[in-house]
């Protein structure tokens, strides 16, 4: 006897759907399993026979062939054991033949027929409903998960005698839905703040700009100048995410298997600080079968680099084409997949090894190991950062004093406003922020008066600043008008671009001996 049922697999960070076929049939007795599996997937048919006679479903001595199609694509995980037990059964007629067509059916099995959770439900789920499918039967404990999918029913099973009991209808389960959550606003209280840091105004200035326009910024200054201090409250002043953007991100810890126990919607933007031993596989994703890296854990948050020039060079160049792409392509002989990673970039760097350029009472590196030193930040990448900014030590008078600062909640207000200014203009483009601007729409939505362009010329002579440099230093511009609430760019917004573009050790010729 034959039967199907409806499952699911992860391609990068989406679904794809999958056929579990079962045939039952008189001949010797074997469980044959077919269709370009991994090792993982056909240990399976083990979980599936133990987990059947634990839960008192008996198995006759009979031939039964499995076929997870289309077959041409690879298979991995644990979560088809339960839609291959479910069909084996509805193949020896233990439970009536009904239509499953339009349930999803996802779970790991144990062998005492208990249901475990699987990574990947959401982006699954969501898959799902897309191919037009009324319901989903997930274990209980991704339930929080795949309720966010609206307009599909969600029901969660801790065993196998669950689940048949279900699709039997002996026994009915909650539908477990959640409305689109609305943003809850202790999501955002950090036990950080920008209030915290004492003076440097203008780098918090420059962390304002690249908040409210997601601009990558570089920081570098003598050891203990507070780099470190003031990219990690970044994400304070960092404008909330939507919905949409939420539920992105959500699908990629989801996949990586990252989300809390609790589950639910990921509010707060993603903050990942690897430490400088990370490998390129690990930063940007791989494996035989790839999975997410930090640059796609990051998607539509932070990632930060400390002590940049510690991180291997291999490391460092695979940046390079996700912070121009802002997404990663991995190809293996079987497929290709892809990973979104539209990330914020922020490193922070000393000027030389000790750490103390240009303080030459306290500076005891020779020029060439300063070149060396910096040199393993190559040109290619550094051209790819908006902003950078020289943090300097803060003066014993101003650390002491009773001075109050703005605190993260009245920044990340005005940043909030730039980024509605940024959304009204973007609206149906699918841009987000002034930085995802290219060459193809940058003179839509950036016009410059002829005083601008002879500055802009001006910079891209006296500088020497490449094509992409220029239009950095624009975007740049752009981002600043929209904080001062105006549509026109106009020549003080220019020069605080070309201020912050350009204003660390780098461009002070330390690199190239200028």
């Amino acid at each position: 006897m034959f039967s199907k049922v409806k499952s699911c697999a992860v391609h990068g960070v989406d679904g794809r759907m999958i056929d579990v076929e079962a045939d039952v049939n008189d001949g010797l007795p074997v469980f044959t399993m077919v269709g370009y599996l991994s090792s993982s997937v056909r240990e399976s048919s083990e979980r599936v026979r133990t987990a059947l006679k634990n839960s008192g479903f008996h198995l006759p001595p009979k031939r039964i062939t499995i076929n997870l199609s289309p077959a041409d694509m690879r298979k991995d995980g644990s979560g088809y054991d339960l839609a291959i037990a479910t069909a084996v059964l509805l193949s020896l007629g233990v439970t009536a033949e009904l239509p499953m067509e339009q349930t999803l059916v996802l779970g790991e099995l144990s062998l005492d027929g208990s249901i475990k959770a699987i990574p990947g439900v959401l982006p699954m789920v969501i898959c799902a409903r897309e191919e037009g499918m009324t319901s989903c039967i997930v274990p209980k404990e991704n339930v929080q998960e795949a309720a966010l999918v609206q307009g599909i029913s969600v029901i969660g099973v801790s065993s196998l005698k669950e689940t048949m009991e279900y699709i039997q209808g002996i026994k009915e389960y909650e539908n477990t839905n959640v409305e689109q959550p609305a943003v809850d606003t202790s999501e955002y209280l950090y036990d950080i703040d920008f209030s915290d840091v004492v003076g440097q105004e203008s780098i918090k200035r420059g962390m304002e700009i690249a908040a409210a326009g997601f601009h990558n910024v570089l920081l570098t200054g003598a050891a203990g100048a507070g780099k470190s201090m003031l990219a990690k409250r970044l994400p304070t002043i960092l404008p909330q995410m939507s919905f949409e953007e939420s539920l992105e991100v959500t699908k990629i810890y989801s996949v990586g298997g990252m989300l809390p126990p609790e589950g639910g919607l990921i509010h707060r933007r993603p903050f990942r600080a690897p430490h400088h031993t990370i490998s390129e596989y690990a930063l940007i994703g791989g494996g035989r079968v790839p999975t997410p890296g930090e640059v796609s854990f990051a998607h539509y948050g932070v990632l930060f680099l400390d002590e940049l020039p510690e991180f291997s060079k291999p490391v460092l160049e695979v940046l390079r084409q996700p912070l121009e792409d802002r997404r990663i392509r991995i190809s293996r002989v079987q497929a290709s997949y892809e990973f979104p990673a539209d990330f914020m970039f922020v490193a922070a760097m000393n000027p030389c090894p000790c750490g103390n350029y240009p303080d030459y009472r306290r500076c005891s590196c020779t020029e060439q190991q300063i070149r060396r030193y910096q040199s393993k930040v190559s040109g290619p990448l550094l051209d790819r950062i908006d902003i950078r900014m020289e943090v300097k030590g803060v003066k014993q008078e101003v650390l002491f004093s009773k001075q109050k600062t703005e605190s993260s909640k009245t920044i990340r207000a005005r940043v909030e406003q730039a980024r509605q200014m940024q959304k009204e203009r973007f609206a149906g483009t699918g841009l987000l922020f002034n930085s995802q601007l290219d060459g193809k729409n940058l003179e839509e939505y950036i016009t410059l008066s002829e005083e601008g362009k002879r500055l802009v010329l001006q910079l891209f002579e006296e500088q020497e600043l490449s094509v992409r440099g220029v239009h950095r230093v624009l975007k740049l511009a752009r981002t600043i008008a929209d904080l001062a609430g105006s549509e026109e760019i106009e020549h003080a917004h220019l020069q605080e671009a070309a201020f912050y573009r350009n204003q660390d050790v780098f461009a002070k010729g330390v690199l190239y001996g200028n």
